[in-house]
């Protein structure tokens, strides 16, 4: 989109300056973490399966919620530590012999994690006359100027799982939201006869934002170009339509997805 900025001497196109209000990434960083023998919590059924146990596999993992909490950096202006609860929930597959199929249980592992970045200083009070759905018109709290945390979290990689005694009990590190427990099936049991332990791969990038007033080129309201189109074809028309899978059928080798050459490995350019 560069290409169709105009300059001061070209005024096609922009048709004035205007102020908007948006967030600015202060600071951010990224990183690749590997929590390893985190403890799983289960539900009372599932804790009872896991005392039964004679291996687990890890088959998958989620990222059901992050909890955030930023608090100024003492005697250094404009940095805020950001202490971060993971939520995850992960399923094994549980033998309780061996040569047996197993058994899908979920459970759900909890990690934390603490960053420092900088979010630049802010000595205001934020008023808010936001409408809000369950009052009329009420103005919002007012809020302290703290910059704004974000977290992106990538889907977890589920690397290893190990069945151990318990010995010591691992309990809670802090409070299960209502609405994990929920999805998992009910509140977390108390300590059993074994315990899982498991190795997930993390990439997360933090981010601290602040609200500021930025002036910017405008050179036209968005209007859309395209039309709306409904689908009224036959469910046997819409399928005519769809090419056929070949590569189901005939799955590329790995010097066809790799290098883009013949199975042979014979190259156009080669020399005579």
């Amino acid at each position: 989109m560069a290409e169709n900025m105009t300059t001061n001497d070209d005024n096609r196109g922009c048709s004035e300056a205007v102020c908007i209000d948006a967030r600015r990434v202060y600071d951010s960083c990224g990183d690749k973490d590997c929590l390893s023998d985190l403890p799983v919590f289960f539900t009372k059924e599932g804790q009872a399966l896991i005392d039964t146990a004679v291996n687990v596999r890890l088959r998958d993992a989620d990222v059901l919620n992050v909890m955030l909490d930023i608090e100024p950096v003492p005697f250094h202006r404009g940095f805020y530590s950001i202490d971060m609860t993971y939520f995850f929930e992960v399923t094994l597959d549980v033998f309780t012999s061996p040569c047996t199929t197993p058994t899908e249980v979920t459970g759900l592992c909890i990690s934390d994690k603490k960053v420092i970045l900088y979010g630049s200083e802010g000595n205001v009070r934020i008023f808010s006359s936001d409408l809000s759905v369950d009052e009329y018109d009420t103005q919002n709290s007012p809020a302290r100027s703290l910059p704004t945390a974000n977290v992106q979290v990538a889907q977890p990689i589920p690397l290893a799982a190990s069945l151990k005694t318990k010995k010591p009990c691992h309990r809670l590190p802090c409070k299960v939201p209502s609405a994990i427990t929920t999805k998992l099936g009910g509140a977390i049991a108390d300590c059993g006869e074994k315990v899982v332990l498991a190795t997930l791969g993390v990439f997360s990038i933090v981010q601290l934002l602040r609200n500021v007033q930025m002036l910017i080129p405008a050179y036209d309201f968005c209007v859309p170009e395209k039309r709306c189109t409904g689908s009224t074809d036959s469910p046997c028309e819409m399928f005519s339509r769809l090419d056929f899978p070949t590569d189901e059928f005939f799955p590329p080798n790995v010097s066809d997805s790799a290098t883009g050459e013949g199975g042979c490995g014979c190259s156009t350019d080669q020399e005579n």
